[in-house]
C-alpha cells in the first residue's frame, strides 16, 4: 500500500532540500583564501582577487560586498571565482602583485592579470566580469606578472624583510634592547656578513680566472752582448726583452758618450798633434757612438 504525504511533510521535505542546497551553494561560492602556497590556482580559469589586511577600515567596509559578490556570481551560473589574500600573512604575494594600497582587487583570466579600478559595489564589479569590461583594460606586462621569475625574488626579499622585522620586534619586546641597540646589532651583522660574502666572491674569481704568470727572464745589456759576442743565436723572448724589458746602465753610457763626443772636447785636444798615421787613420774613421733610445715597454 502506497504512503500517502500530508502537505506538512511535503512542507518539510522541500525546506529541507532548499536549505542542503543553499549550504552547498555557499560551500562552492566561498571565498578562497590564499597565501604562499595555494596562489597558484588562480593561473587557471577567472578570479576576482582582493588584497585586504585587518586592521584596513576600507577593506572591512568592502567585506561584505565581497562575500556577495561570490554568492551572485555563483547564483548567475559565472565560472567566475573570488578570492582573498591577507597581507599580514602573506607578505611575499603583496611583494608578488607590487600592492602599494589596501584594498587591491585583481581580475585575473587564464593567467592575465588586470587591476580593477572600478566602483567597489557588487552590480560594477559582476558586469565587469559578465559583460567582459576586463578586455579594455590592459594587462599586466610579462616582466611584471606575479609569476615571472624577477617577481619571484621580489616576493623573496618581502619575505625577508617580515623576517627581519619580527627579529628586531622580538629584539626589543622580549629583550629589552633600545631601538639603537637592535639598529647596531643589525649593522654589524650586515657588515659581517658583507664580507664574508665578498671573500667568498673572490675566492671563486680566483678559481675561474687564475692570474697569468709571466715566464720572461729579465737580463742586463752586459749579459746580451756577451751572447751576441759569443755568435749565440738570441731566441725571440731575449731579443723581445733587449727591445723592451731593458735593465741596464744606459744613462751611464750616455753621459760618457757626451762626455767624450767631438762637440766637447777641447780647443787643446783638437790642436794636439796625434804621433803615427795609424793613430790618425784611427781617429778620422772613428765616429760618434750612437746612443740607443729605449723604447717604451709594452703591456704584458
Amino acid at each position: 500500500m502506497a504512503r500517502v504525504y500530508t502537505v506538512s511533510e511535503i512542507l518539510q521535505k522541500i525546506l529541507f532540500f532548499s536549505f542542503l542546497l543553499s549550504c552547498l551553494t555557499c560551500l562552492v561560492s566561498a571565498n578562497r583564501e590564499l597565501n604562499e602556497d595555494n596562489w597558484k590556482e588562480i593561473l587557471e580559469g577567472e578570479w576576482m582577487v582582493e588584497f585586504y589586511a585587518p586592521w584596513c577600515p576600507a577593506c572591512n567596509a568592502l567585506a561584505p560586498a565581497w562575500r556577495e559578490l561570490s554568492t551572485r556570481a555563483s547564483r548567475k551560473s559565472l565560472a567566475m571565482r573570488a578570492a582573498a589574500v591577507d597581507v599580514t600573512k602573506s607578505p611575499g604575494l603583496s611583494g608578488r602583485f607590487v600592492v602599494t594600497a589596501l584594498p587591491t582587487i585583481f581580475h585575473v583570466k587564464d593567467g592575465e592579470f588586470r587591476q580593477y579600478k572600478g566602483p567597489r559595489d557588487v552590480d560594477a564589479m559582476l558586469s565587469f566580469v559578465e559583460q567582459q569590461r576586463w578586455k579594455q583594460t590592459e594587462p599586466i606586462p610579462s616582466w611584471k606578472a606575479p609569476h615571472s621569475l624577477q617577481m619571484s625574488l621580489v616576493a623573496e626579499f618581502f619575505k625577508l624583510s617580515q623576517a627581519l622585522r619580527s627579529v628586531h620586534n622580538t629584539l626589543m619586546e622580549t629583550y629589552g634592547l633600545p631601538t639603537w641597540g637592535s639598529y647596531l646589532i643589525f649593522a654589524v651583522a650586515t657588515i659581517f656578513i658583507g664580507a664574508i660574502l665578498g671573500l667568498i666572491l673572490v675566492c671563486i674569481i680566483d678559481l675561474l680566472y687564475p692570474p697569468r704568470r709571466s715566464d720572461k727572464v729579465l737580463i742586463s745589456r752586459t749579459e746580451a752582448e756577451k751572447l751576441a759576442k759569443g755568435d749565440q743565436k738570441k731566441p725571440d723572448d731575449v731579443q723581445e726583452l733587449l727591445n723592451d724589458d731593458i735593465v741596464d746602465d744606459a744613462e751611464n753610457g750616455n753621459s760618457d758618450a757626451e762626455k767624450n763626443s767631438p762637440s766637447d772636447t777641447s780647443d787643446e785636444e783638437k790642436e794636439k798633434p796625434v804621433e803615427g798615421g795609424d793613430a790618425k787613420a784611427e781617429q778620422k774613421d772613428e765616429k760618434p757612438s750612437e746612443v740607443r733610445k729605449r723604447r717604451p715597454r709594452k703591456a704584458d
